[in-house]
């Protein structure tokens, strides 16, 4: 569980702030929603049980579930493992954010996993969000992969858009999973990290139904790679759709999502003091321009404001298009964008984090501005406009000593942003 001194920055003191972020993190444990899962909805008895761990969250779900029932194997599949308490008990770790050997190999070990169940068997699937880049087994050679999501990462596809590729370009997503074990039973408990929460686009769904076509998939791919898709034309494969006779032997349920979160911070906000307010549990688009309008949104909202100190809350997935050789995240060019607008106000803060801990290629979760961030820059010859232009958060962020570093959080549903009047 997380203390609320694990979120501190220069900037970031207040005790009242970090007491919602730990808050918002905590309500989504992954360990924690499992449990619950379990306490309120009975296993229903089989031959045997497995479990089937996949995604960053994977490990704290699994031994939630290996301390609550007997498990005759279990297969773990994450971006992070750790020593297993339990067993028997096999973990592996794929690569993230670009499938690789590992994820490779791990697909490969998905299927040698699954294919001794029977139809008198339980799969307890655990699945989060990662799980598209950490297991593959793709119907294109994996270097086609590799470019093709590395393109789509590149040019600013948001996440659904990238899973939809994924799931048709991929034997083990869009139901391909469900579809290899035999005839087994599948429960899936899910964490999910998607804007929505469609059980197609998380972990590009392994044990769910997919609405979308490979026509929908080759769409997606010439708006980002036209090139890569004309070569691709005949290489989409087909997902599983909701009428499959499959999914008559699949429940799956999302125990825990970002508006979960965002409530949880909501309701320790208003413990605090604050005015608070949930404004978007459905952020997109490109990440700077969202900062700048949450920034202006709080100008807005804050000149309106009464007497208590003011809270607006919105959670999502921004997307950056990388047009420098800079080092950041989503969330660090998201609270980038908004410097030069808060500078316009008086005691104001934005903050974007990833709750998985892990914004980018860095290791920091996300950053913290104020209204006096860009006076602070200014004073130690950081420039705001440049560092946008090289999409270098990430060192502009470091030397104000306001990057939020949590580490590896163990759970991850999307990013949440706090702007805040006090």
């Amino acid at each position: 569980m997380f203390t609320p001194e694990q979120f501190s920055t220069t900037s970031l003191r207040d005790p009242r702030v970090l007491r919602i972020l730990a808050s918002a993190f905590n309500a989504v444990d992954p360990y924690t929603a499992v449990k619950k899962y379990l306490n309120n909805n009975p296993i229903p008895q089989h031959k045997r049980t497995f479990a089937f761990g996949l995604g960053k969250a994977a490990i704290k779900m699994t031994q939630a579930l290996a301390d609550s029932i007997p498990l005759t194997n279990t297969l773990i599949i994450t971006k992070h493992a750790s020593p297993l308490t339990f067993g028997p008990a096999t973990a592996i770790e794929g690569n993230h954010p670009i499938p690789g050997k590992d994820s490779l190999a791990a697909g490969r070990a998905a299927i040698e996993f699954v294919s001794q169940l029977t139809p008198d068997d339980l799969l307890i699937c655990l699945i989060s969000g990662g799980g598209s880049s950490l297991m593959t087994m793709p119907v294109i050679p994996l270097a086609d992969l590799q470019s093709i999501t590395a393109a789509l990462l590149a040019n600013g596809a948001r996440i659904d858009e990238i899973n939809t590729i994924r799931r048709h370009l991929d034997s083990l997503k869009g139901g391909g999973l469900a579809q290899a074990t035999n005839g087994a039973a599948i429960l899936s408990l899910i964490l999910s990290d998607v804007v929505g929460d469609s059980i197609a686009a998380i972990a590009s769904g392994p044990t769910a139904p997919d609405t979308t076509t490979k026509e929908d998939a080759k769409i997606i791919l010439r708006k980002y790679a036209g090139h890569q898709a004309d070569q691709l034309q005949m290489n989409f494969k087909e997902t599983l759709k909701p009428n499959d006779p499959a999914f008559n032997r699949v429940q799956n349920h999302i125990i825990a999502s970002n508006q979960i979160a965002l409530q949880a911070a909501k309701e320790q906000a208003e413990v605090e003091g604050f005015a608070a307010q949930i404004v978007n549990d459905r952020l997109q688009g490109e990440a700077r321009e969202v900062g700048r309008e949450m920034a202006r949104l709080l100008l807005k909202e804050e000149r309106a404001k009464q007497g208590r100190p003011l809270c607006l809350l919105a959670g999502g997935e921004t997307t950056v298009t990388i047009k420098g050789n800079g080092k950041g995240g989503r969330n660090q060019e998201l609270v980038l964008g908004a410097v030069d607008e808060l500078k316009e106000m008086k005691d104001a803060m934005l903050l974007s984090i990833a709750t998985d801990g892990e914004d980018g290629p860095t290791d920091a979760a996300g950053a913290v501005a104020t209204d006096r961030s860009a006076h602070r820059a200014e004073s130690l010859g950081l420039n705001v406009a440049g560092s946008m232009s090289r999409n270098d958060a990430y060192v502009f962020f470091d030397q104000m000593g306001d990057l939020i570093r949590t580490g590896s959080s163990g759970t991850n549903v999307n990013d949440i942003i706090l702007c805040l009047a006090f």
